[in-house]
């Protein structure tokens, strides 16, 4: 039988980024990108968000959440609504906290959930917020910098 240590290090399932998006200003749309180059210095480049915070470089939501939340909201969710820079479908992004991860050639580490801000009501409408709640993803800081593009794998490091 396995431990917790021993299931926290098994995440066989490998996810793929499905949309990447990038503010270049603050307070405006994100804009959807095919590629992005994170920098373990700075962050992700061509977001205005680019090295405020070690722990919040990039923020990660997975794409099956989007369903749920338009599930609870009555309509679609478009991926730059949430604000989030990164979405994965395929595999648990919650079981990436405080774990490495790879996506493309580009390791990151999971920092901390990723909770909704009051910016959720007016992107998504009434009750956009709580809809958000537990389905906000993940942030992240990057160990090893590089070019992550749209398709690329996401898989725990081990």
């Amino acid at each position: 039988m396995m431990d917790k240590k021993d299931l926290l290090n098994s995440l066989p399932q490998r996810g793929s980024v499905s949309w990447m998006g990038l503010r270049p200003k603050k307070d405006v749309d994100l804009v959807a990108v095919d590629e992005a180059v994170l920098d373990p210095e700075t962050g992700l480049v061509g977001d205005h968000y680019r090295g405020r915070s070690k722990k919040r470089q990039v923020t990660l939501i997975q794409a099956e959440h989007l369903g749920v939340v338009g599930q609870l909201l009555g309509r679609e969710i478009s991926p730059g609504l949430t604000r989030r820079n990164v979405v994965v479908a395929g595999i648990n992004l919650l079981a990436l906290k405080d774990r490495q991860f790879q996506i493309g050639e580009v390791i990151l580490e999971g920092t901390g959930y990723c909770h909704p801000c009051s910016k959720m009501e007016r992107n998504l409408g009434e009750g956009g917020y709580n809809a958000m709640r537990g389905h906000g993803g993940l942030t992240a800081k990057i160990v090893k910098g590089g070019t992550i593009q749209l398709g690329d794998e996401v898989s725990l490091v081990k």
